[in-house]
């Protein structure tokens, strides 16, 4: 046990150095992350350290996708809606396919097996291309689709992977049984994953204390998932349609001091968990190499440069065809909802970046089948999918940056949050405003003495008056005011210690004005503008 708890410690070091390092050098830490395993992992003296399956699909995965489910807006999820699903189901579906059928003409794997692999590696990660796309500020409607079909396609991939794994085990596979399954999954998952978020959200209204609503949320996305997921879903689809509720409805029932330390409490919870996912990801080359020496190293370079090729020309394929095919058929869509430019697509088809979840589906491939015989070719679908993400991960996220800027997408996005911002001013003029109304309808219902009433307005005017004017687009935005605002902050708490050590104010005095000047200083992050290259 104690070796286990150093190795644990070891792990939470290199998360916090490795993530050190990425910010300074400016690269994803997903991909940092992933090699720092690997060279932990041949570390002299360091033991093999195997990633539990379970640990992944049970364990790991309802929180990413909660959490990410949360973050994501219903109305823009919903606007498209269409566009996510085609890349979500028909891209990973497409992939399979193509992956099953390319391996079986040209390497020879059963056809069962191809498909099996296809399904493995079709769906992209939902964690490292956003942390690089959001850095490089891209318009806002491509994050949402790329958060979007992240999110569900991992459902796919677990519903096919099962089906697969189901058919080699045992040897019979009916496809209109698999496909009536499918839609029955899908739907049951979506009134399941609605009916936890509703009761999540009236449980934690009712408790009002921030520790049980957090406590309570840290449950919800497990609660969502493994009944399914018992049940012989995927869970992912329940988890997501949870999350997406408590998104929509969860302002007007969560309380203010629930959501600010939530946000600190689940920063910090998927902080870690996706840095030690992707570091225990690169733990396993070690044995994969270890397990690979059963095949001759051509075919397993082979099958990998096979399946990296298919993958990506099958994305390319899909996604323009799934942005560009329905605008040709229809008239009305292209009107109504005009096809963006060829740049706009090709980044989306070029974020195609596989995780961990695909590595979790091949480690839980079962060693044997019903006959006791080994399972077909599982070393080399485990040696394979690792591979591939590796050669994504780290590929294809350090050429996105020089994709993007030599496209051109960031003046898009930027000029977005330039309107975006001006639209958040203006609603924050009115809200405040409209409180002005309230007090002054106040004033006139009850017997409010001036003072009072001075001071209310005096506070909503003063924070009117905080209000940024508008932006020039012209104009590179810089973090230098927020900066010293900053250090304003970090004078002030300079005095507040000194005057605690001189005896003129008690610790109690001074936890409550540093209480204020910390929720000052967090609260600068939303005011500062993201600084998005050109």
């Amino acid at each position: 046990m104690e070796a286990k708890f150093q190795i644990f410690l070891v792990l939470i070091a290199a998360l916090a150095g490795t993530a050190w390092l990425a910010k300074r050098i400016s690269i994803a830490p997903a991909i940092l992350l992933l090699l720092a395993g690997i060279a932990l992992a041949f570390v002299p003296g360091m033991p093999s350290i195997q990633l539990p399956p379970d640990v992944v699909l049970l364990g790991v995965l309802p929180p990413l996708i909660y959490s990410a489910s949360v973050a994501m807006s219903w109305r823009e999820f919903r606007a498209n809606l269409r566009i996510i699903t085609l890349l979500a189901v028909g891209c990973v579906i497409f992939t399979a396919c193509l992956v099953a059928t390319a391996t079986h003409y040209l390497i020879g794997l059963p056809w069962s097996v191809g498909f099996l692999l296809g399904a493995i590696v079709a769906p992209p990660d939902v964690v490292a291309p956003l942390a690089i796309a959001r850095k490089l500020g891209l318009p806002r409607r491509m994050l949402v689709v790329l958060e979007g079909e992240g999110l569900a396609n991992d459902a796919t991939t677990l519903i096919l992977y099962r089906f697969a794994v189901v058919a080699i085990t045992t040897g019979a596979f009916s496809m209109s049984k698999a496909a009536g399954t499918f839609v029955a999954i899908l739907a049951c998952e979506l009134v399941f994953g609605l009916a936890i978020g509703w009761l999540s959200l009236r449980m934690r209204h009712r408790a009002r204390d921030p520790q049980v609503e957090i406590t309570l949320s840290l449950l919800t996305p497990y609660v969502a998932y493994l009944i399914p997921e018992h049940f012989g879903g995927s869970g992912i689809i329940a988890t997501v349609a949870c999350g997406l509720y408590i998104s929509w409805n969860g302002p007007l029932l969560i309380s203010a001091a629930t959501r600010l330390q939530g946000i600190f409490f689940w920063d910090l919870v998927i902080y870690l968990v996706e840095g030690l996912l992707f570091l225990l990801t690169g733990f396993q080359m070690r044995a994969l190499i270890e397990k690979s020496k059963a095949f001759p190293f051509a075919d397993i370079m082979l099958a990998t440069v096979l399946v990296t090729v298919v993958i990506i020309v099958a994305r390319f394929v899909w996604v323009y065809a799934a942005i560009y095919v329905p605008r040709w058929l229809s008239a009305d869509l292209r009107k109504r909802d005009p096809a963006p430019n060829w740049q706009w697509t090709f980044v989306i088809a070029f974020t195609g970046v596989r995780g961990a979840v695909s590595l979790a589906a091949a480690l839980a491939l079962p060693f044997t089948l019903v006959s006791n015989e080994g399972f077909p070719s599982r070393d080399l679908i485990l040696f394979v999918s690792f591979n591939i993400i590796l050669i994504t991960l780290v590929g294809f996220g350090l050429c996105l940056p020089i994709v993007v800027k030599w496209l051109g997408v960031t003046k898009i996005g930027r000029e977005e949050y330039i309107a975006e911002h001006e639209a958040e001013l203006a609603t924050r003029r009115e809200a405040l405003a409209t409180a002005l109304a309230r007090l002054d309808a106040m004033t006139d219902d009850r017997e409010l003495s001036d003072e009072v009433v001075k001071l209310l307005r005096a506070r909503h005017e003063s924070r009117s008056n905080q209000l940024p004017g508008e932006l020039d687009p012209d104009v590179d935005v810089s973090a230098v005011g927020i900066d010293l605002v900053r250090e304003l902050i970090k004078a002030e708490r300079k005095f507040i210690h000194a005057q605690l050590r001189d005896g003129k104010i008690t610790d109690e005095s001074r936890r409550r004005i540093e209480r204020d000047l910390d929720l000052e200083e967090a609260g600068l992050t939303n005011r500062e503008f993201r600084r998005i290259p050109l």
